[in-house]
């Protein structure tokens, strides 16, 4: 890996000329680090923004995080999907506060022992906000090591990871770690595309780039392809009462674990509450990693206020503050607005929600 010895010092001239301004970058604490890394897991930087804003404005502090109700974290995540990154957050926070009397852990070692923390997001709070010389290996900077070393091993492999991170360790600058880190993230986040479509001329690596000199960017980085995933479909049962819409929780494990839903079964499903009327309602489509649901809505008007055990009644307002619905079900705000509003709602249309 010669040609990553080459790399430090116009990847660092690159980053500081080139980094994008961000929250967590002004203000590099432990805390804030560690927030906007889980966030930032699967979810886009754009998208992350205005979530760790509000987050830090409830809880701002760590021993915050830990006392938070669970329905009350799960409501600002509400979102950003992959929930167990939540939860994971708040049973680290509860480490911090009874093992490490609410001071952040500094080392490498007691960071990665956190819920929630792997290799990459260790190296990352242990680089970014204790300067110490560890690698943040994620799959922007494998795709770069990749690319500039002409590497064609598997990417998913743990054994080519692993070695990646050495090879990482061994040309980072010890003055400068969190930087490094940063700008090799940074790098394959607006650079070094993923699909085969690098912005070459702006990279810093350029001249010395294997896959850029070799044509093999298209080919680079090698990893196995995707299974197909399995799809369901679905229908939802979008079950009103006055003024407020039922919901229920979903169990504590598995897909959307703990969260709130609308009632929703593999179809064909037969309603589950007595009904004095059924409608047609709106179509939605949402992307699992590992399924999709292919949902059908239908409009129920009840007959009474009963709902089987542990279902609510929620009112408009209550779903804005008190519930947290995933995007899942995005689809169908619109027509359970109408509803509850008595404004109507507008022509049911598609609807493909992203990744959760």
């Amino acid at each position: 890996m010669d040609s990553l010895e080459q790399l430090p010092i116009p990847l660092l001239q690159w980053y500081r000329e080139n980094a994008r301004v961000l929250p967590w970058r002004s203000d590099p604490t432990p805390y804030h680090v560690w927030i906007s890394e889980i966030m930032l897991q699967q979810t886009r930087v754009a998208a992350v923004l205005d979530y760790y804003r509000r987050f830090l404005e409830a809880l701002p502090t760590v021993a915050d995080l830990a006392a938070v109700e669970e329905d009350r974290l799960m409501k600002l995540w509400q979102g950003l999907g992959y929930y167990n990154r939540a939860r994971n957050l708040q049973k680290a926070a509860r480490q911090i506060m009874e093992d490490y009397d609410g001071v952040f852990p500094s080392t490498y070692e007691a960071i990665h022992s956190l819920s929630g923390v792997g290799d990459y997001t260790a190296g990352a709070i242990a680089s970014i906000a204790f300067g110490l010389p560890e690698p943040a290996v994620d799959g922007n900077v494998l795709r770069v090591v990749a690319r500039v070393t002409g590497d064609g091993s598997d990417i998913t492999r743990l054994d080519t990871k692993a070695r990646m991170g050495v090879a990482l360790k061994q040309v980072m600058p010890v003055e400068a770690p969190g930087d490094f880190n940063q700008a090799l993230m940074e790098l394959g986040a607006t650079v070094c595309l993923p699909n085969g479509a690098p912005l070459c001329d702006q990279c810093p690596a350029k001249e010395f780039c294997a896959a850029r000199l070799t044509e093999r960017t298209g080919e680079l980085p090698v990893k196995p392809a995707k299974k197909a995933r399995r799809v369901e479909e679905r229908t939802v049962f979008l079950i009103f009462y006055g003024s407020s819409v039922a919901l229920r929780r979903r169990k504590g494990r598995g897909l959307l674990a703990g969260l709130w839903e609308y009632p929703n079964e593999l179809t064909p499903a037969p309603c589950p509450v007595e009904a004095l009327s059924l409608e047609r309602g709106p179509v939605g489509k949402h992307i699992f990693t590992h399924i999709e649901w292919h949902m059908k809505a239908l409009l129920v008007q009840a007959a009474s206020d009963t709902l089987p055990d542990g279902w609510v009644w929620a009112s408009l307002e209550e779903l804005n503050h008190d519930y947290a619905v995933p995007n899942a079900f995005q689809a169908f705000r619109p027509a359970v607005e109408g509803r509850l509003t008595g404004k109507g709602e507008e022509p049911w249309q598609s609807c493909i929600s992203g990744m959760e």
